[in-house]
């Protein structure tokens, strides 16, 4: 935009308007003089205002009518930067004070503009990272409307159509139910989708902060099966050299034991035999221990289903480890196999107690569902990392020095057994929810 100024408006204001004043003061001054030999002070200094009011008023619009463009520009200006538009500069031909004025006020609308340009390369940038991962992302607001939705959610949640401005909720309800559990839990967890033959696993991650001052939560789908299917092979390699180890660790004392008592046999030492044969014995016992704890979990045999009344079943549990118990009708029979049920709660009672919790904290729930029974492990203890929650229910996976890795991964398999299913998730607050889920 291009503002043409006056000559005067080339020179500093100050100096601009003191010459004017100066001048106009020393025009009154000669014309006072001149007409006070013939007229009285007073209609000399009323004379001279009325002759000099007009003139005076004309000059000064015109030195005003540059700066009055100039202020218009400048207003309209801010106004379109008010409004995102930036592409607006401005051309002042004179100098002084207003020509800083117009300069400053064009670097800041220059500097604007490459912050304009730099904000829209990198939500450019981000938008296509976002729509473009295969991690599903969803933004809800405060009233369960869906305001981001990115490709990978739209497949998950909405047949690949658009998920803005629609109910989270409802979108649930067209959802598997194992993921409709894992949201119903709330916080983080894994679930599975499909059945023994085709399954997914996703990991679910839910974050809430607050976006222009109200609250929103992000929620986040992650597949997790390919790579805990790259997982499993690295973790069988790991128990095959374990096993490996463990079988030479006992094999070669065995042997060369075995040759030593041969040998004494031989010379007729038989008094050392004893010590031979008790460390042989000792040594094969080791050796059968482990490999019976490791057949056990590949070897689990069908379950035998069988009618147990729940509050005998869970009496029977307290009499073995100690934990709270919420309760339950007294009548409720469940069906299945009470020896691998026992078996697989055990091991997840004990894991809680194990994780830092209270003994008052760690409890079992019982819950009803159609044509399913849910049983909730709880604790209060220091919970799982997004790492150790990604690899919980793999085989031989192990944060416990002495751990075999074997706890959850059996549980998974009685559950899966018993037609249901396993979920993982921390709880708000602190602490740990093992879910199992057995069919009817």
């Amino acid at each position: 935009m291009n503002i043409s100024s006056h000559w005067s408006q080339r020179l500093p204001l100050k100096l601009t308007f003191t010459a004017t004043c100066l001048g106009w003061v020393l025009v009154a001054t000669c014309l006072a003089t001149w007409w006070s030999d013939w007229l009285p002070p007073w209609q000399v200094a009323l004379a001279v205002v009325a002759l000099l009011a007009v003139p005076v008023a004309l000059q000064v619009r015109r030195l005003m009518r540059p700066m009055d463009s100039l202020f218009r520009a400048l207003a309209g200006t801010v106004a379109s930067y008010r409004d995102g538009d930036y592409a607006f500069g401005l051309s002042w031909r004179g100098g002084g004070e207003l020509g800083e004025l117009v300069a400053a006020h064009n670097r800041l609308g220059a500097a604007l503009r490459e912050q304009r340009l730099a904000l829209v390369q990198r939500e450019l940038l981000l938008d296509t990272m976002v729509q473009n991962t295969p991690v599903g992302m969803l933004l809800v607001d405060a009233v369960g409307r869906v305001v981001l939705g990115n490709l990978a959610a739209r497949k998950l949640l909405g047949g690949g159509r658009r998920l803005e401005g629609q109910s989270f909720e409802a979108l649930l309800e067209d959802t598997p139910e194992p993921m409709q559990d894992a949201f119903a839990r709330g916080g983080d967890g894994m679930f599975t989708i499909g059945d023994a033959d085709d399954e997914d696993i996703y990991h679910l991650a839910r974050r809430r902060f607050r976006l222009n001052g109200r609250p929103h939560e992000l929620v986040l789908l992650r597949q997790l099966t390919a790579e805990l299917r790259r997982q499993e092979v690295q973790t069988w390699k790991k128990v095959i050299r374990v096993i490996s180890h463990e079988l030479n660790n006992s094999l070669a004392p065995i042997a060369s034991l075995a040759h030593s008592g041969a040998e004494l046999l031989r010379r007729g030492h038989t008094d050392r035999l004893d010590v031979v044969l008790g460390t042989i014995e000792e040594r094969a016992r080791h050796l059968e221990r482990f490999i019976r704890d490791y057949a056990r979990f590949a070897k689990l045999p069908a379950p035998r289903l069988q009618n147990v009344a729940w509050g005998d079943f869970i009496e029977k549990l307290r009499s073995q480890v100690d934990f709270r118990v919420h309760p339950i009708d007294p009548g409720s029979m469940g069906r299945f196999d009470p020896g691998q049920l026992e078996q697989a709660l055990l091991n997840l009672l004990r894991n809680a107690h194990e994780s830092g919790s209270r003994p008052e904290d760690v409890s079992l729930v019982l819950r009803r569902l159609p044509q399913a029974w849910r049983v909730d492990v709880l604790d209060r203890g220091s919970g799982m990392n997004e790492a150790v929650l990604a690899n919980a229910l793999l085989p031989f996976y192990s944060t416990k020095r002495n751990g075999t890795g074997l706890g959850l991964a059996l549980a998974r398999e009685i559950a899966e057994a018993h037609g249901g299913r396993i979920a993982v998730l921390n709880r708000d607050g602190g602490g740990l929810c093992v879910s199992l889920v057995l069919a009817d």
